[in-house]
């Protein structure tokens, strides 16, 4: 019984404390938005260019931003895990449609034709 106990106060000792600690070189949050929206366009430059290094461009988007990569990977895991990226990737969608007007046509087209799926048909 006592080691029922025990176990019982450990789990609750623990589960009150944070899962992650804050990173030391964290990124803001608008900053963070920014940097996915840039990485989401050279990420659909790899769609049009097929032969194109997406580490490359990735490593640009980072350098253009002054940041780590390590940074940029301990702040994204820190966000995840305080449920803020949701957020975070809101914002970051904003900045791509003001950078491209013509990209609001095409999500919009997209989701309306996503809301009317039709079944395939099967002909043999």
């Amino acid at each position: 019984m006592k080691k029922l106990i025990f176990i019982f106060v450990l789990m609750c000792m623990f589960s009150c404390g944070d899962y992650i600690d804050k990173p030391k070189n964290l990124i803001p949050k608008d900053q963070m938005a920014e940097i996915l929206a840039d990485l989401s366009i050279n990420d659909q430059a790899t769609f049009m260019y097929p032969n194109s290094n997406l580490e490359a461009g990735t490593r640009y988007v980072l350098k253009m931003h002054n940041v780590k990569s390590n940074d940029f990977v301990e702040s994204f895991k820190y966000y995840v895990i305080k449920e803020k990226m949701n957020g975070i990737a809101e914002d970051a969608q904003k900045i791509v449609l003001e950078k491209d007007p013509k990209a609001d046509k095409y999500v919009k087209d997209k989701k309306s034709k996503a809301g009317t799926l039709q079944t395939p048909v099967l002909s043999r």
